[in-house]
């Protein structure tokens, strides 16, 4: 049955066309860059493009440092965004202790599992969000808007709260391929080199964001990761045929390299 197309929820990790349609309806939503908004700067109309204005800007762009995006409130113990977004910050023995207590509780597949639908649902609420700030800010139609552009003012919030770097490659889009390279891993980092792939919340993360980017179900699986001694991780976003397929092969002892090969081959 497909998901309600107002159901964000449902189902976890494969949501219809109909609902990844919503994320573009999207109206702007200015209350998210209240904070980004210079002093005196009015709202202004959300535009076909988006126009370069002389001079200074409506919004601060550039609020990717401490300073600017943290927003410590100590008499109320508060710490959020500068799109008023509540957070908070932990350490490698938080996301240690957290891991090893859902694997004790549902054994390693099913934290691997929860982990992946996690990072999925996650994706898809922060995608929800990010669309309507960036029409807000931008003053700009979505649909006119470049994927790059898009992905790199999605992931640098991520980048500053310690996610980590990272590259896509789309030399191989039209075969249905899209790989991520992710450098300083918050999970694998924490781990350290366990001999397993543990990013199993990113690959959630990532299948949800480029589901909703290219408006079609994908999945996502990691093929190389730091905690398995390689200096970054690698991930292939695909349709879930290829995806299985990928997860199999690595499961089999098969490097990065070889996956590549064996999908671009199908």
């Amino acid at each position: 049955m497909p998901a309600p197309a107002n159901d964000y929820t449902a189902p976890l990790d494969r949501p219809s066309e109909a609902t990844l349609q919503i994320f573009w309806r999207e109206k702007a939503d200015t209350r998210a860059v209240s904070f980004l908004r210079r002093p005196g700067a009015g709202e202004g109309p959300i535009r076909p493009v988006i126009e370069a204005r002389p001079g200074v800007q409506p919004y601060k762009h550039n609020h990717y440092f401490d300073q600017e995006f943290y927003r410590l409130d100590p008499a109320k113990g508060t710490l959020h965004n500068p799109y008023g977004q509540r957070m908070m910050r932990v350490g490698e023995d938080f996301m240690v202790a957290m891991l090893g207590a859902l694997e004790d509780e549902v054994g390693q597949s099913g934290a691997r599992e929860i982990m992946y639908k996690c990072g999925y649902q996650w994706g898809l609420h922060d995608m929800r969000a990010f669309l309507g700030r960036m029409q807000a800010e931008f003053e700009a139609d979505l649909a006119r808007m470049r994927v790059d552009f898009l992905m790199e003012s999605w992931w640098w919030p991520l980048t500053i709260e310690g996610w980590g770097t990272w590259r896509y490659d789309f030399r191989q889009r039209d075969k249905g391929l899209l790989f991520v390279e992710l450098y300083e891993s918050a999970v694998a980092q924490s781990l350290g080199d366990i001999g397993a792939v543990v990013c199993y919340f990113y690959a959630g993360l990532f299948a949800s964001v480029f589901s909703v980017l290219s408006r079609r179900s994908l999945g996502c699986v990691e093929m190389q990761c730091y905690a398995t001694g390689e200096d970054h991780c690698r991930f292939v976003i695909s349709d879930s045929e290829r995806v299985d397929a990928a997860a199999f092969w690595r499961s089999e002892g098969a490097t990065a390299k070889d996956i590549i090969k064996k999908l671009s081959s199908i």
